[in-house]
């Protein structure tokens, strides 16, 4: 899996706030960029991974870069405001700064597997992790096979990017499932559970890869799903989410197991995990 060098681990990095837009009534995305050149010239990411973004006065949080990697001029993260942090950063606008860190973490095995089916799983703002692979693949279509997209949200209303879905789902050779456990007046897709959906994915178990984020309820579905349809072990990966607060492993708040998710994921291959998610409480 392909990992970056970062900028630096140590003192946030100044960066500011370029654009915001507010995708639902609790989930808002922030563009930014780095204050200095030599920094924004430096830095790369691959998708999957995360930055450390910095309110100062207030503290930091992990929150996935979705962005694809050749878009070199801002660097895009889509947040929920759900704690003290992140109702701070929703309060910002353009040219607000903050400070950030990164990238950090192992990404998505993009680069390992050229020329198969990706099919991406995602529950809730799951999403996020997995949009820079959509973007990723869609503007390097020729290395890739088909693009399956499946989506589930617990409320209709929490579907940020919907008029994305619907432009990828007219897309050749790009499937897109989505559902809501509760849906709303003109919702044109599914409701239900998304694990409903596993069944209707179009791949080539022989050539495919699936990547997944989300509750780890839903991950452990769809992977019993993909599994049971022959889909290898070595090319299911998930994206874990665990309490990140240092980013570089010393901290111990996101241990899983004998790994630490910030330093040895988030991206974790089935294999790696699968043992760990039966087990309440890891």
């Amino acid at each position: 899996m392909s990992t970056p060098n970062r900028i630096d681990a140590g003192a946030p990095h100044v960066a500011t706030v370029v654009a915001r837009t507010q995708e639902s009534p609790g989930i808002f995305t922030l563009q930014v960029r780095l204050d200095d050149a030599a920094a924004q010239t430096a830095y790369r990411f691959a998708p999957g991974q995360f930055n450390m973004l910095y309110l100062y006065g207030v503290g930091e949080v992990p929150i996935s870069i979705m962005s694809d990697p050749e878009e070199r001029d801002v660097i895009g993260h889509t947040i929920r405001a759900q704690g003290r942090v992140t109702l701070g950063l929703a309060k910002l606008q353009s040219g607000d700064k903050v400070g950030l860190r990164g990238p950090f973490g192992r990404g998505w095995p993009l680069q390992e597997v050229s020329g198969c089916d990706v099919v991406l799983v995602t529950g809730g703002l799951g999403c996020a992790p997995v949009v820079s692979v959509i973007h990723y693949v869609l503007r390097r279509r020729e290395r890739f096979g088909k693009l399956v997209i499946v989506q589930g949200v617990k409320h209709a209303e929490d579907l940020i990017w919907r008029e994305q879905y619907e432009r990828w789902a007219k897309l050749p050779d790009t499937q897109v499932l989505v559902a809501a456990s509760e849906g709303a007046a003109f919702w044109p897709w599914h409701v239900g559970r998304v694990t409903e959906l596993f069944g209707l994915a179009s791949f080539d178990p022989d050539c495919a890869v699936a990547m997944m984020c989300g509750p780890e309820g839903m991950m452990h579905a769809a992977a019993d799903s993909l599994l049971a349809r022959g889909l290898p072990e070595s090319r299911l990966y998930l994206s874990m989410e665990r309490n990140m607060q240092c980013a570089v492993g010393r901290c111990g708040h996101c241990q899983l197991g004998g790994s630490f998710v910030c330093r040895d994921g988030p991206v974790f291959n089935w294999g790696e995990v699968k043992a760990l998610l039966a087990h309440r409480g890891f």
